[in-house]
């Protein structure tokens, strides 16, 4: 069983890694400081979800938690720069953001379904990135 919490937990760090280098990658083409401000609240949360992971991890494995590889950064950061060369607008940004979360919600949704044995504190903690980033999508629905 513990393969199991070990990976459920390196899936929500790379989700929460990815979340977090996404946000980053836009932040610099936000000019409205109130959608600045909702992204800056959205990035908290995913740090806070990255640092149960980071709490816990060590009772499950000897080594770290799985972030991002370079190459999927690198991917990130390359697709957020071409789809925002033409349109910087919150309602672009708003989108390859809901894309990405979305992704997320299906791979963690996917995660709990297909993992119903592993540690409840597991399971609280992906339950809870699934919810904060279905939360998120409705947060940035507003800027579409």
């Amino acid at each position: 069983m513990e393969d199991q919490n070990v990976k459920v937990l390196d899936e929500v760090s790379k989700g929460t890694t990815m979340g977090m280098d996404a946000i980053s990658y836009v932040a610099s083409k936000v000019g409205d400081r109130k959608f600045q401000e909702v992204l800056d609240i959205e990035y908290g949360k995913y740090k806070k979800i990255y640092n149960r992971v980071d709490e816990i991890y060590s009772q499950y494995s000897e080594k770290s938690p799985q972030e991002t590889n370079a190459m999927n950064k690198m991917m990130t950061w390359y697709g957020i720069q071409m789809n925002t060369i033409k349109d910087q607008s919150n309602s672009k940004i708003s989108e390859l953001l809901m894309q990405g979360t979305n992704m997320g919600i299906i791979e963690g949704r996917r995660l709990l379904n297909n993992n119903p044995s592993i540690d409840q504190e597991v399971k609280e903690i992906l339950n809870d990135f699934v919810v904060m980033q279905e939360d998120s999508v409705e947060t940035l629905k507003k800027y579409l």
